[in-house]
């Protein structure tokens, strides 16, 4: 018959010698001491790796060790558990291991399981239902409260069969973890088959992989191709996360590859020093942390020496949860939304664990409270790949963020990220820009006050002025020019902003000008009105109406602003109606002939050529004509008018 296999993946969990590898040879068939050590010693050192079938269903089994001194070991085996059966031996009842087993299963977040209490042939009745009552006390308030507690014998058999049934219910309960992710897998071990070359095994945290698949392995760099694989000692071409399985990837150097090294999709994932932590402290550990504390750092299959840094405060005591950052001595491979454990050194004991919110570059500033707001809006959004996908699309550094840069900070694969952007902007809550960009409302309204700021700023200093333009307000507020465009297209479709004579101003701003001010302006423009296509220099102008050169120069200036003047070249101004009448001659006469050689334009315009060539190369810029050698064509159909 045949069997489907589900990525579902189930460990064992509690004090040694309480029966997890028995139970798990009684349920499988499989001996997951596979070490010559573990024979001789008569207790699992390892992980173990095993499949099991239900009714009609393949899941995966992973056996831990119970001694204290593997502690590290357990933690990576329960970190690719979907579900656990906790095994307490009825002779012994609640043991050291017990109990820190459970503290690292909740640290991890596990939500299913059940409890298998084994060695009921070496009880009475009596003494199993005392420690029946004692288990469910000591269980009450943790994931496992009212979990099903079955009592059975791996030497006789008695009660397997209600534990099998229970188990099969548990499975069915367990939620298969989603495969549309970016593919992880945290390695247990590697080696060397032959004929083969190098196979690395482990549990895969997220994605899936086929046969044929580049992956990458971390933290050296190295890419490969992926030959062959097995899921639960089956050929397969396929793995998904949660299911255990070996890859075949030849050319790698299974020496150099230890528990704690991760093989990944390329591109996504690289080792870091730093990470961003929502720490959960334990109850009843007199706990006490300092900033810069000491501890090891757990998270997929690795261990690591780490320092613990505080955002907030100088000390943790007792339980609770605090936002911290911890800095490996060795980079490790982990993503947003991992579980991690933390423990002492001396003596040997769990601390903490919780939730990795993001690799960060460099230590956070310490009692910094914006930092601290900042870093918990992270550690909300990360639990949920829409409000981080939004979170990063809101803080984003540029203020907009590019999808490809969303997908590797979200750690989300192109094709969901797409749904979940779509979805974001179908909500109102992006807007897509040009090119890919994402720029948040909340971040657009924010920006657009920025503007208003300097706008208004700007009609303070120079009340004169119609607004700014585009680029000065860009040099001002040195952002992307897309979304400044973009944002000034909100505020103009709100009628906060309007543009006049080429200008941005607030709604309620009109340009003012003292009385000496207005004369001399009419002076001015006065002036290249009546020189028309001989207009006047600096100097000449400055002479004329009695003022200096730097008072004409800022009178100039601000013609120009109200488009009253035009600059066709460098020192080179003539009045808009000149500059029109100009076109609307040089567009007539193209219309009838077709081209105009240049020399014949300072005829059409009785001027001379220092004024006539410049003019028609500033139609050429803005679009009127094209040139050929020295002959203008008509570069589209356009009539006479103001110069645009």
């Amino acid at each position: 018959m045949s069997v489907a296999q589900i990525n579902v993946t189930i460990g064992t969990a509690g004090h040694i010698d309480h029966g997890k590898t028995a139970l798990v040879r009684l349920l499988t068939g499989c001996d997951t001491d596979r070490l010559k050590e573990e024979k001789e010693r008569g207790m699992s050192i390892d992980l173990g790796f095993a499949p099991c079938t239900i009714a009609d269903t393949e899941i995966g089994i992973v056996d831990v060790p119970g001694h204290e001194s593997f502690i590290k070991t357990m933690v990576a085996g329960a970190a690719g558990m979907d579900g656990v059966i906790l095994v307490v031996a009825a002779d012994d009842g609640v043991m050291p291991q017990t109990r820190e087993h459970l503290d690292i299963l909740t640290l991890l977040g596990l939500r299913h399981g059940l409890v298998a209490l084994t060695k009921v042939d070496r009880v009475d009745q009596e003494h199993l239902q005392i420690v029946r009552a004692e288990l469910e006390e000591f269980l009450r308030g943790t994931f496992l409260e009212g979990a099903p507690v079955c009592p059975l014998s791996n030497v006789t058999g008695e009660g397997f069969d209600g534990f099998y049934q229970t188990l099969a219910e548990l499975s069915r309960a367990i939620r298969p973890k989603p495969i549309d992710g970016v593919f992880r897998l945290p390695l247990d071990r590697a080696f060397s088959a032959q004929g083969y070359g190098t196979v690395v095994a482990g549990i895969p945290v997220s994605g899936a992989a086929h046969v044929g698949d580049e992956v990458v392995l971390l933290p050296h760099g190295q890419t490969g191709r992926i030959r062959q694989m097995e899921v639960y000692g089956r050929e397969s071409d396929t793995v998904m996360a949660g299911q255990c399985a070996a890859m075949n990837v030849r050319h790698w150097d299974h020496r150099v590859i230890r528990r704690g090294h991760t093989v990944a999709a390329p591109g996504y994932f690289s080792p870091s020093e730093w990470y961003a932590c929502k720490l959960h402290t334990l109850p009843h550990e007199k706990v006490v942390l300092k900033n810069g504390s000491q501890v090891k750092f757990h998270t997929g299959t690795s261990e690591v020496t780490a320092v613990l840094y505080l955002t907030e405060g100088d000390r943790i005591e007792g339980e609770g949860e605090h936002l911290v950052q911890l800095r490996a001595a060795t980079p490790v491979v982990a993503g947003p939304g991992d579980h991690f454990i933390l423990r002492a050194s001396s003596p040997l004991r769990t601390l903490g664990g919780g939730m990795i919110v993001e690799a960060i570059p460099r230590r956070l500033k310490r009692n910094r409270p914006e930092v601290c707001e900042d870093l918990r809006q992270r550690a909300e959004a990360v639990v949920e790949d829409e409000r981080f996908v939004e979170y990063c699309v809101r803080k984003a550094p540029a203020l907009a963020a590019r999808d490809t840069e969303l997908s590797v900070r979200t750690k989300t694969p192109r094709a969901a990220l797409e749904r979940i952007l779509d979805e974001l902007t179908r909500q109102g809550k992006l807007i897509v820009l040009p090119g890919a960009l994402y720029l948040h409302r909340d971040t657009a309204a924010e920006t657009g006050e920025r503007v208003l700021e300097m706008v208004g700023q700007y009609h303070r200093e120079s009340p004169e002025s119609p607004g700014m333009t585009l680029e000065q307000l860009r040099q001002s507020l040195p952002i992307d020019r897309t979304v400044l465009e973009v944002v000034v297209a909100l505020l103009n479709s709100d009628g906060r902003l309007v543009e006049r004579s080429g200008r941005l101003a607030r709604q309620e701003h009109q340009a003012t000008f003292g009385d000496e001010d207005a004369r001399q302006l009419q002076a001015v423009e006065a002036e290249f009105h009546r020189q028309a296509f001989h207009p006047p220099s600096l100097e000449e102008v400055a002479k004329k109406i009695g003022a200096a050169r730097q008072t004409t120069e800022k009178l100039v200036k601000i013609l120009c602003e109200h488009q009253r003047l035009v600059q066709v070249a460098e020192g080179l101004l003539f009045h808009c109606e000149a500059v029109g009448q100009a076109r609307a001659i040089l567009v007539d006469f193209l219309h009838q002939e077709g081209k105009l050689e240049s020399v014949r334009f300072k005829y059409l315009l009785d001027t001379t050529r220092k004024f006539a060539i410049p003019l028609l190369d500033y139609f050429d810029r803005i679009g009127v004509t094209r040139r050929v050698g020295n002959t203008r064509y008509l570069k589209t159909p356009h009539t006479g008018g103001a110069p645009g």
